[in-house]
């Protein structure tokens, strides 16, 4: 199994660069950067690495007070110790940063502080340090838009947060970042390997949007209170693991809170339980993805498909609540179609009608879930798949590009889970992403790898023959 990367919480008030930053460490204008506080609402992440230590960056939304109350602290002009203006009802504004801070301090192995050379030290700066002296994790403080050898002096003020060495940084063109990145890196934990976490247990996560019934199936499949059920969305904030055997097989079941799309993500506790889920999600097999048959295929369930794909994990697509549905003789077979249609890139998985309430086909669940599993362990033989790559060459032949055709010369099954494929070819530029789909259908049409993800890397043929 993969080692768990360390997290790196990027906080600090709106608009002092933090999206900006978080695009520069993740190499990917992932988040949105607009200069109006507050743009970043949803939790974003992304892999970032330095000189060979791979971590996890998050994004936060700014920490700041309800506006009413900072409008009225400016207005009144009070200050704070350091003589910079403190919002009114200071107690209110600490209580919000802490609750979203505390959070960040949780999940985070490494937090990185990002502050405003431009404006200067501010009472909201003050506040949210205040927060992070209490923390036992490492606490970096980056001073952004220091582009100016003037400011670059300036950062000094900041050693008054009592946060140590302040790191003047440009995220917009790049200063003094790297310089940030060489000591950041030092302090980063070194997680082991979790081969040593149930080797031989299937692993099945149960994901999906808020209050699709999660928690509910999981209780149905282990047949006990194990996870807390509600109404109300969110309730399951921290993945809940429960080993049952099925079969003679060890089953790890993976309950995790749900995952709303990007920009749907409540500020505070909830945008973390996301990055939660997404760590259970790396941990399983198969992600049971639970879809709410009351309301249909939604923009969400898409995004939550997104996420597990993403990984590579196999799939298998619940649809709960069937009981509430009115239905006829045609009902399952019209739903089968438009979540076939609204989940068009995940053609391939298994779709199963239950409702966790009553216990509706609940029994074909897991059964369902190792057949994927078998899917996603099965090889194809080399003479098997060169056999494949010949029967597509000779129904449709590769496109050219410039009068230039590619030209496909044998290939290889090099993994599984997921299953990845190895093609040699003349040249992988020719590869047009229309018959790279068109050779993994014909891979299915031979063995559907059930709910499984496919994976093909197309290679130059290293004999110099290459024409």
């Amino acid at each position: 199994m993969s080692k768990r990367k360390p997290v790196v919480a990027l906080v600090g008030r709106p608009n002092v660069g933090k999206s900006t930053l978080f695009n520069r460490l993740t190499g990917a204008r992932t988040a949105i950067v607009e200069d109006i506080p507050g743009t970043t609402r949803d939790r974003i992440y992304g892999d970032s690495e330095w000189n060979g230590a791979g971590f996890i960056v998050v994004d936060t939304g700014g920490l700041e007070a309800p506006s009413d109350l900072s409008e009225r602290g400016s207005m009144r002009g009070e200050r704070s110790g350091s003589g910079a203006p403190l919002a009114a009802d200071s107690t209110l504004f600490i209580s919000h940063i802490q609750n979203q801070a505390q959070v960040a301090l949780e999940e985070a192995d490494l937090i990185v502080f990002v502050v405003d050379g431009k404006e200067g030290l501010t009472a909201a700066d003050e506040d949210v340090a205040a927060v992070l002296r209490q923390t036992d994790q490492p606490v970096f403080l980056a001073v952004n838009k220091t582009e100016s050898p003037k400011r670059q002096l300036d950062a000094v003020e900041f050693w008054n947060l009592g946060l140590g060495e302040p790191y003047p940084i440009s995220a917009y063109h790049g200063n003094g970042v790297g310089d940030l990145l060489d000591v950041l890196v030092t302090e980063l934990p070194d997680y082991p390997a979790e081969e040593e976490e149930d080797d031989d247990a299937i692993g099945i996560a149960i994901v999906g949007r808020p209050n699709v019934g999660k928690s509910s199936l999981l209780n149905t499949l282990i047949g006990k209170e194990r996870a807390i059920v509600s109404h109300v969305s969110g309730t399951t904030r921290d993945p809940i693991d429960s080993e049952i055997v099925y079969d003679g097989q060890r089953i790890r079941l993976i309950d995790t809170a749900g995952i709303r799309r990007r920009g749907k993500v409540e500020p505070g506790i909830e945008k973390y339980s996301v990055l939660r889920s997404m760590r259970s999600v790396d941990r399983a097999d198969v992600a049971l993805l639970l879809i709410d048959a009351t309301e249909g295929v939604t923009a969400q369930d898409a995004h939550v498909a997104g996420y597990v794909l993403e990984r590579y994990k196999s799939v298998v697509v619940l649809v709960n609540k069937w009981d509430a549905i009115e239905k006829d003789t045609y009902t399952m077979l019209d739903f089968t179609e438009k979540v076939r249609e609204d989940l068009k890139f995940m053609d391939y998985v298994p779709v199963l009608f239950i409702s966790a309430l009553t216990r509706q086909r609940v029994n074909k669940i897991l059964p369902e879930a190792l057949r994927v599993v078998e899917a996603r362990r099965h090889r194809l033989g080399t003479s098997e798949f060169n056999q494949v790559l010949r029967d597509a060459y000779d129904r449709i032949a590769p496109p050219s590009k410039n009068g230039r055709p590619l030209r496909v010369y044998y290939g290889t099954q090099v993994e599984t889970e997921p299953p990845t494929f190895l093609v040699f070819v003349n040249d992988p530029k020719l590869v047009h992403f229309s018959y790279q789909r068109y050779l993994e259908n014909r891979i299915r049409e031979h063995y559907p790898f059930l709910g499984t993800p496919i994976r093909l890397f197309f290679r130059p043929r290293k004999d110099g023959r290459n024409k």
